[in-house]
């Protein structure tokens, strides 16, 4: 049974399988560097034993949790081991053990080069190119790498999986190229540069993060460690899987989930400033069309309006109804929702799995399937593409409608427009990064490339997915960001008149940050400060510290599974 794991977000507290706090101590890797902050005192977590989830794989690749192998699992790891080993002394054909690999899998090695072929596997595999990426995104690599093969069905050895250990609490990040993947048999080139280092390969980082400059150096220069003599099967094992994928997806679910969440504060603030309904958030008409997130963001955006001055003030209106970026936001918000919780849904299911191949489930069974193949995540993260695409396209329409004047609001948010441009220019800005958004919502789950002779003729395309669904999810922060600046220009000429206590004061606290704009000045300080907001989730932090200094609903909805992960 998975222990309850305590994980402190920057936005807000949350326990996955929470009965009890379970002690944060536990064993130390036995490569851990003295000279690190003690690891004692953290949360641990149990490799191949635990239940991990998208906030646990962050806390570990973040060093705020210590992995642990215990005691049960080195012995799965070490009878695994000896069933490869077995396998490959034997005359019996059993693929990438006493085989070739791919489109050589009728070729028979032998015991004597099983070695060397391992060793071959990784330093062959290695032809990832572009920019690398981050050093987060490749830790968790090692994080969801190492919580696979633990699970004892991959024939790595326990040596193998502390070394992985030894450069996670050392921060020493394998510099991993972007692109070469195609997502079957598993992530193979972008996970061989990962785990060169465990030879005596590829490059390092050998900083944390705030230390400055993020460079790197041969693995060489900084290990102190000598290098290892993988094993039979090792090298297959640590290339074959989706981790790759996998580390983005997790990436992508926090990231995103920052987004949607932020996106109803940042839209009620918007709604106060352009004087629309709460009409069409109301709980009785989502009962009708009963789609959960939709309903989620209706009560949140409710509980975000109570006790505003600015409704009641025009509740009398003549005004029918809104505009469908207003009106419809518990639906397209809600649609968005429902696409991230499929991809947290599956991204949960991949980083429990087992997904390299063969996989090993006794000493006289090695079966080889397809559990590399990466199309389940890769089509969950082509969805959640187009979802956050989405959001940035009804984020912008807003940004619009708070430029065109009317409703007591002057024409591009400023009172001397002529000699001053006001806000015009911002949402050029946005219409550009939708415009850009689009082009990236091709779905890259549609493609297949034969690779491998045509051994491996059909693949997901799943790194893809993965990188062009955070640049979408990066462009809409930055949408998000500059919707909060418009709607925090508009939301002041609504003054002397209230909105509700948690709008009030997140706009109070963003005034401390950026100034109203009475002339023209220059934006682009304004709009790194928002989006900045948005990246790092601050305006849902202030959200939910201020519900929890006033008690209101509005913190207990953090809770669901539309706010956890």
């Amino acid at each position: 049974m998975s222990r309850p794991f305590l994980w402190m977000s920057p936005c807000f507290l949350q326990i996955n399988s929470c009965q009890d706090i379970w002690p944060a101590l536990g064993a130390i890797s036995t490569f851990a560097s003295p000279n690190r902050l003690s690891i004692m005192s953290k949360p641990t977590f149990a490799y191949g034993k635990d239940q991990l989830s998208c906030s646990i794989a962050l806390s570990l690749a973040r060093g705020e949790a210590q992995g642990i192998i215990e005691s049960d699992t080195r012995e799965k790891l070490a009878h695994c081991c000896l069933a490869v080993e077995q396998m490959a002394a034997g005359d019996v054909p059993v693929y990438g053990i006493n085989t070739g690999f791919g489109p050589l899998c009728t070729t028979t090695i032998s015991a004597g080069q099983t070695k060397i072929l391992q060793r071959n596997l990784l330093i062959s595999h290695a032809v990832g190119v572009g920019d690398p990426i981050s050093i987060e995104a490749s830790r968790l690599m090692l994080v969801l790498k190492l919580h696979a093969l633990a699970q004892g069905f991959s024939g790595v050895s326990i040596a193998t999986l502390e070394r992985i250990m030894y450069l996670l609490d050392n921060w020493l990040t394998p510099v991993v190229p972007s692109k070469g993947s195609v997502g079957a048999s598993g992530d193979l080139a972008p996970l061989a540069h990962l785990f060169l280092p465990l030879i005596g390969e590829g490059y390092l980082y050998s900083t944390e993060p705030g230390e400055g400059t993020q460079k790197f150096q041969p693995s060489k220069q900084l290990l102190d460690v000598p290098p290892l003599e993988l094993g039979p099967k090792e090298g297959l094992g640590l290339i074959n899987g989706t981790q790759f994928i996998a580390a983005h997806a997790v990436l992508l679910v926090e990231r995103f989930h920052r987004c949607l969440s932020q996106a109803d504060v940042v839209a009620a603030m918007m709604l106060e400033g352009l004087q629309g309904s709460v009409k069409p958030f109301t709980a009785e008409l989502h009962q009708l069309r009963p789609f959960p997130a939709n309903q989620h963001v209706a009560a949140r955006l409710r509980e975000l309006l109570i006790g505003s001055e600015i409704l009641e003030d025009h509740i009398d209106c003549d005004r029918v109804q809104d505009p469908y970026s207003l009106r419809c936001m518990p639906q397209v918000h809600g649609a968005s929702r429902t696409a991230w919780l499929h991809l947290k849904q599956l991204t949960e299911i991949e980083i429990n799995s087992v997904t390299d191949n063969p996989v090993v489930l006794d000493e006289h069974t090695a079966i080889s399937g397809g559990n590399f193949h990466g199309q389940p995540l890769a089509m969950a993260l082509d969805y959640a593409c187009l979802a956050a695409a989405e959001m940035g396209n009804i984020s912008d329409r807003r940004v619009y409608l708070a430029l065109e004047g009317g409703h007591g609001l002057p024409k591009l948010l400023m009172e001397d427009t002529g000699i001053n441009s006001g806000y015009m220019i911002l949402q050029y800005t946005t219409a550009a990064l939708v415009s850009e958004n689009k082009t990236l919502c091709f779905p890259a789950s549609a493609d297949s490339v034969p690779t491998s002779l045509g051994q491996e003729d059909h693949v997901s395309m799943g790194s893809i997915s993965g990188r062009k669904a955070l640049q979408v999810v990066g462009n809409l922060e930055k949408i998000l960001g500059i919707e909060l600046l418009t709607a925090a220009q508009a939301f002041e000429f609504r003054k002397p008149l209230r909105s509700g206590p948690l709008l009030e004061e997140v706009h109070n606290r963003l005034r401390k940050l950026v100034p109203f704009a009475e002339v023209d000045r220059v934006f682009a300080p304004d709009i790194e400060i928002a989006a900045r907001l948005i990246q790092d989730g601050q305006l849902l932090q202030w959200t939910y510290e201020l519900a929890a200094e006033q008690s209101l609903d509005f913190q207990q909805m953090q809770r669901g599974e539309f706010e956890t992960f």
